[in-house]
């Protein structure tokens, strides 16, 4: 993994400050190439090839194509062997790029890649650039037009100074108050977008225009196989997307969470390791915040080397720096556990991390699928008038029983219940899916922000409304949405920001693929999420850990809003500074604040998301220092 940057003009200074502000992605060296008005940087972090042989940016054999790339292409061995007739000065899986374009073509090369990739290819015979991005999204790429130019980077904050006027675009805004997460094309910063997962842009430097083309959709339809024939090919598929993602000349290790999916990544890891393999974990010092138990008895059990960090309240005061890395606002709390892990595993000298992410998406592991699904069978099946009356029968429940249903539900309080009616009263899927992931649902964040104009611009695949299969519908708007701009731009921003590659089996777009052609029954059985995977990884990882139910990595950030953050609170959401920015309404936040005893956890997660986007916007917008609290 790396950082690249690039423009369609010859801009020394923009590249070499863009260089700067990025060489925490890439610590082991730089490269830059300047042509007729087109300029590519590049850092570089050596995983493969760690001779000077693999610097970019890199060309074929005439100099007609040049590349800057971050990523890694799994399967690069195999295609150098179908690209023998073409001349390879490295042993990086870079090159198979500049060959494979030449020899295949844009579209053809991209079929053929295994990986988690950002590339700029550019064409000097036919005057083009073209940004790439991976099939799902794991590897970020930004860029920014502006008076007939393009300019692009692996994060934003190199873009940052060609941006004249610095404004928040406002439907970034209200998806990333339903999400926590800009799902949007547009970036926050106004002006400036994100290549979308299985896409690319070209840029026609002799016209300056720019045309957006997709080279990857998901499967349109299921298939009918027998149980053991889907177990199987699963289980194969995994085995070799994490014999894949050891390839690696540097030291590799693995985020192991105690859960199934990290679990049956690690397990796979020790069967195909050279040595015994190294994990990581982290928790809070609070023993009720902690998953520490599940990942130390996961560990025994494989034999891994274990190492464990556990942090205090006083990690708080990191969040400036992890707002800072993630480059857009960003109120997924485990960022900054994510973010101390990753330093820690640096300085324990592990420079690549395999970790479980995507698992909960593809094979429907998240509690709002079985919601959706108990809707779509019990609760939708009765009469409006009947539901309507749940929520005051709700209110009297004890709060060990909600819990039952879904941990920390009596924390959420009042508003809690108030959600929980709405999505019960509801005859709309993509209604109920909202009201169980929404931060801000609809209502909520027309009172914060005013009227928007509808739910089109929040940045989320909407649902068809012709489909029964609702998990689905939720599943194929998270995979593309919540997952890529959270969990993944996490991984990528908080582990990059130490110089740690992140990889990620589960999203080797094959078993993406294999998952999608299943009916939704053999991923969410009953109430049992990722049932299919649980079978596939039978004898394979402890049984104890196949039937642990899933319990969420809890952030203290209620504890955090009532008292080490209170004068950051304060100061960002006070009346005055709000009228001054003019973003959010002052009589909301009061009430928020006014009401937070009864709805205590509900309005916590309310005002983090605040806090965070309030940190970006002075560290962007307003162009603050970034420091610690």
């Amino acid at each position: 993994m790396c950082g690249i940057l690039g423009c369609s003009w010859e801009d020394r200074d923009f590249i070499q400050s863009g260089l700067k502000q990025i060489k925490h992605r890439g610590p082991d060296g730089f490269g830059i190439y300047f042509d007729k008005g087109v300029s590519l940087g590049h850092r570089r972090l050596a995983i493969v090839d760690l001779s000077k042989r693999g610097k970019q940016p890199m060309h074929n054999e005439d100099e007609s194509v040049w590349v800057v790339f971050n990523g890694e292409i799994y399967n690069f061995r195999a295609l150098r062997e179908e690209l023998k007739g073409h001349e390879f000065t490295s042993d990086t899986d870079t090159e198979v790029l500049v060959h494979g374009y030449e020899e295949w073509g844009l579209e053809g090369l991209l079929e053929r890649l295994q990986g988690a990739f950002a590339f700029c290819l550019y064409d000097k015979e036919k005057d083009r650039m073209f940004l790439v991005r991976d099939r799902l999204g794991i590897k970020p790429l930004y860029y920014f037009v502006d008076r007939g130019r393009i300019a692009f980077c692996s994060e934003m904050k190199a873009l940052i100074g060609l941006v004249k006027k610095k404004r928040v675009n406002l439907d970034a805004l209200a998806s990333y108050l339903t999400f926590r997460a800009a799902t949007t094309e547009e970036a926050m910063l106004d002006g400036v977008k994100k290549v979308m997962p299985g896409s690319y842009v070209v840029w026609d430097l002799k016209g300056n225009k720019l045309q957006k083309r997709g080279y990857w959709g998901l499967p349109q339809k299921t298939e009918k196989r027998g149980t053991g024939a889907w177990t199987a090919e699963l289980r194969a598929l995994l085995d070799d997307s994490v014999r894949a993602r050891l390839m690696a000349d540097v030291p590799y290790g693995a985020f192991l969470s105690g859960g199934v999916d990290s679990g049956s990544v690690v397990a796979l890891m020790q069967q195909h390791a050279e040595r015994t393999v190294k994990t990581f974990s982290v928790g809070f010092q609070e023993e009720e915040h902690s998953e520490a138990e599940a990942a130390q008895f996961l560990s025994q059990e494989m034999g891994t080397q274990h190492h464990e960090l556990l942090v205090g309240r006083d990690s708080v005061r990191h969040l400036p720096a992890v707002v800072a890395h993630a480059d857009e606002p960003f109120a997924d709390p485990t960022a900054i556990p994510t973010y101390l892990l990753s330093g820690f595993t640096k300085k324990k000298g592990v420079t690549v991390v395999l970790t479980g992410e995507g698992a909960d998406e593809v094979f429907a592991g998240y509690p709002q699928y079985r919601f959706l699904k108990g809707h779509q069978l019990i609760a939708g099946r009765m009469p409006k008038s009947l539901r309507s009356g749940f929520p005051a029968l709700i209110r009297w429940a004890p709060g060990w029983l909600l819990d039952k249903g879904f941990g920390y539900a009596s924390a959420l309080g009042e508003k809690g219940v108030e959600r929980f009616g709405k999505f019960l009263v509801s005859d709309d899927p993509e209604e109920q899916w909202l009201e169980q992931v929404s931060i801000f649902d609809d209502s909520e964040r027309e009172d914060v922000i005013g009227k928007q104009p509808g739910r089109g611009s929040l940045g989320f695949e909407k649902f068809t409304s012709s489909s029964k299969d609702v998990v689905r519908e939720a599943q194929r708007a998270e995979l593309k949405g919540s997952m890529v701009d959270d969990l993944l731009m996490k991984v990528d921003k908080q582990t990059m920001a130490f110089g740690v590659e992140g990889r990620v089996p589960f999203l080797d777009h094959r078993i993406v693929e294999l998952g999608w052609k299943m009916p939704t029954a053999l991923k969410l059985r009953g109430l049992t999420g990722k049932w299919i995977l649980r079978q596939a990884m039978k004898g394979v990882v402890p049984a104890a850990t196949l039937t642990r139910k899933k319990k969420h990595f809890f952030v203290p950030i209620d504890s955090w809003l009532g008292d080490e953050l209170t004068g950051l609170r304060e100061k960002l959401l006070g009346e005055k500074y709000l009228k001054r920015q003019g973003l959010f309404d002052e009589r909301y936040v009061d009430k928020m604040f006014s009401d937070w005893s009864g709805s205590r956890l509900f309005y916590s997660r309310q005002a983090w998301s605040l806090i965070c986007f309030q940190l970006w916007y002075e560290q962007v917008i307003l162009g603050e220092k970034v420091r610690r609290l």
